[in-house]
């Protein structure tokens, strides 16, 4: 019986100590990245953008069912957009707009939304659910990308149509 109970004092005693430690260190911020908000962001942007691509190539291909881990992936950046954007980030290298800040909730509610779209996303390839996966693609850069590229996001140039060569 004393035997059960130093076994059961060390146990609970050595979790009273992992969880002291983990509330320790879990309290540090962690930086990640250059310390730059808009190389940073522009950085996780092109990401987000590369992850997309793949996907809609592989729901062309044939293969929705494969598009998991870059679903994953954006859910995951999408969760990192909002600390990208601290006040004061705008630089003449971002295409960000001031509308920003000055609908700060608006664009943590664009940011989560691209979150959750992406995790349907990642749950319907998980399940092998090729057609759901298909369909939601197909409206994935409206509903998803395009609540925050829309109104917080400089639209790029118009292309130039290319001369004919004489």
């Amino acid at each position: 019986m004393t035997l059960r109970l130093v076994r059961i004092g060390l146990v609970l005693g050595s979790l009273v100590g992992l969880a002291a430690v983990g509330c320790a260190t879990g309290s540090q911020t962690t930086t990640i990245g250059t310390g730059d908000p808009v190389a940073d962001r522009q950085r996780l942007m092109k990401n987000v953008g590369a992850n997309w691509a793949d996907i809609q190539n592989k729901v062309k291909a044939g293969a929705p069912e494969t598009v998991a881990v870059n679903a994953e992936a954006l859910s995951l950046h999408a969760q990192r957009i909002p600390s990208l954007f601290p006040e004061g980030s705008l630089t003449d290298k971002s295409k960000a707009k001031p509308d920003i800040w000055q609908k700060w909730p608006e664009f943590q509610a664009a940011a989560k939304n691209l979150e959750n779209r992406a995790g349907i996303l990642r749950d319907q390839a998980t399940a092998k659910d090729g057609a759901a996966v298909t369909t939601t693609v197909s409206t994935f850069g409206r509903d998803a990308c395009g609540t925050c590229h829309t109104p917080f996001r400089v639209p790029p140039p118009p292309q130039q149509p290319a001369q004919p060569r004489s």
